[in-house]
């Protein structure tokens, strides 16, 4: 599920005419969680330029304050766009959109999207009226996310955990590294040994890195769970937004890594399986 768009009024037309063919779409998270909208937003624009950028010198986000993420965020995205000139910029990350996507907007002068916690579509999916929330610490003690809960589950119990280990998990499964099971089964019991918690049958991932230890949660809750995650509605989002633009990717795509230091080998045959054939230091 991505937020609302605000920008400047202009005609389509005018807008079209100043979009560079070869513009990129920016994705941006604090790792390789965004991967899980990448996939999405392939599919959805299989001809756009994508650069991929993560924020690993930064991670974790969810241990830390607002004003840090904020501060840091809104200053990478600048100095990105500044260099990139991307069509559109997304915001694959529960937390900093959650946290830092008011003040993104306001200094950013292309469209933004951001990702919020799917508790709307988990409300209409539940059948139980119990929804587990797992996330990081940073976006589950949120007021974004106290005012989705009572717009869209009103009614419902939602049971929040904030999950720090999980962005551990999916950062190892990636780097092609065994996935701790412990970290798996603490999150689990975390939100299961709550009041009504043994009635959760639909859990909200609200961070785009646990999609990708799905499988493991899902053994780990036994059968009966459902999981749901805003990756389809982000890139259904982004689709909109670039409705009519021509695309023409005259190089491979990339994935920019923050900090310093070698990145793992399993990164980038991992990477290449998203279509990011060049990996660079930002």
């Amino acid at each position: 599920m991505a937020s609302d768009i605000e920008s400047a009024p202009q005609s389509v037309a005018t807008t079209l005419a100043r979009i560079d063919a070869t513009s990129p779409i920016l994705l941006f998270d604090s790792g390789v969680g965004g991967l899980t909208v990448l996939e999405e937003v392939r599919k959805a624009l299989p001809d756009a330029s994508i650069i991929y950028a993560a924020d690993t010198a930064g991670l974790p986000y969810g241990t830390k304050t607002e004003a840090q993420i904020a501060a840091r965020v809104a200053g990478l995205l600048g100095r990105m766009t500044e260099r990139f000139r991307p069509r559109l910029v997304c915001i694959a990350c529960n937390t900093a959109s959650t946290i830092a996507l008011g003040m993104v907007r306001e200094v950013l002068e292309v469209p933004i999207v951001g990702t919020v916690p799917a508790i709307k579509p988990a409300a209409a999916m539940t059948k139980t009226g119990v929804i587990g929330l797992l996330g990081t610490e940073a976006t589950i003690r949120q007021a974004y996310v106290d005012r989705l809960e009572h717009e869209f589950a009103a009614g419902k119990r939602l049971l929040r955990h904030g999950a720090p280990g999980l962005v551990e998990a999916a950062e190892a499964k990636l780097r092609g590294e065994p996935v701790d099971p412990a970290l798996i089964r603490h999150a689990a019991q975390a939100l299961r040994m709550q009041p009504d918690g043994e009635r959760i049958d639909t859990v909200v991932l609200a961070c785009t890195h646990f999609p990708l230890v799905e499988a493991e949660l899902a053994e780990a809750f036994g059968p009966g769970v459902r999981f749901v995650h805003g990756a389809q509605g982000i890139a259904r989002q982004v689709a909109r937004l670039t409705a009519g633009q021509e695309y023409s990717r005259q190089r491979p795509d990339r994935a920019l890594f923050t900090g310093q230091g070698e990145l793992p080998g399993a990164y980038a045959e991992k990477l290449a399986h998203y279509g990011l054939m060049r990996i660079e230091r930002f």
